[in-house]
């Protein structure tokens, strides 16, 4: 079932989703060679803490950290940990999820760690693109597949492949709600956009080809083919007058390690 969202209730879901981004804002100031992803994760849970909120992926479905981070071939899910090490050239997903007022937040942004491949900084900024392509087709009488479509067409366009086994999906006082939002489909299919429905829109890009390996942690996904992913996330509503996006990635972006 969708649970369409109130003018209220969205509100609520942009303050929680603003926090977000000032969140990751707050961990690309420390994305830098030599950091630990665990050190990364304790400045998220701290910062999301001191703002009134409670780390929304933390103990969720018994996740035992308050950020996914996802390092190079990692598409999405990574553990935190002290023994994995940034370096030059790497690239890491940080996917954040807050809860606030009895709403939640979730976004998601793949960083640079110091200077990278040329053909991995165009991975990320194809799959930044591709979000804005998803995010331009939300307006009240499209459909999800509209959404998928446009995605994927720019993904394959420039010669990247789409994550098909992990997909975007609604929100509100959930985490994961109704409807899935795949990053792969046909025009004019899937469920109907309403005002009031709340969606999280996030390519899942691949360098290779499009097949992922679940790790045993139970957790983490990587590329098959081992070659680099890249994850971007915005959480968006739909109005009459089209997308209401309640994240930003204005806070990351001309920060140290924030460029992509």
């Amino acid at each position: 079932m969708i649970n369409y969202k109130t003018e209220e209730e969205i509100e609520l879901l942009r303050e929680n989703n603003m926090l977000v981004s000032r969140t990751l804002a707050e961990v690309g100031k420390h994305v830098r060679p030599g950091v630990s992803t665990l050190e990364l994760d304790r400045i998220a849970e701290a910062f999301i803490r001191d703002h009134g909120a409670v780390p929304g992926f933390l103990g969720y479905n018994g996740f035992p950290n308050s950020l996914c981070i996802s390092v190079n071939e990692q598409v999405v899910h990574g553990i935190p940990s002290d023994k994995l090490i940034l370096k030059e050239g790497d690239i890491i997903s940080v996917d954040c999820g807050t809860i606030m007022k009895g709403f939640y937040g979730d976004s998601a942004y793949t960083f640079a760690v110091g200077e990278i491949a040329p053909d991995v900084q165009r991975l990320l900024n194809v799959t930044k693109e591709a979000l804005y392509k998803g995010v331009a087709q939300v307006r009240v009488g499209n459909r999800i597949g509209d959404i998928a479509h446009a995605v994927q067409e720019h993904a394959e366009m420039n010669g990247f492949s789409v994550v098909r086994e992990l997909v975007g999906h609604g929100l509100g006082r959930n985490m994961h709600e109704s409807p899935e939002v795949p990053n792969y489909g046909a025009k004019g299919r899937g469920p109907l956009l309403k005002e009031g429905l709340v969606i999280c829109i996030e390519p899942m890009i691949n360098m290779g080809d499009r097949y992922v390996v679940f790790e045993r942690d139970g957790w983490t996904v990587r590329t098959r083919d081992r070659k680099p992913s890249a994850h971007f996330e915005f959480a968006v509503a739909v109005t009459n007058d089209g997308a209401d996006v309640l994240t930003t990635f204005e806070f990351i972006e001309g920060i140290q390690g924030g460029n992509a």
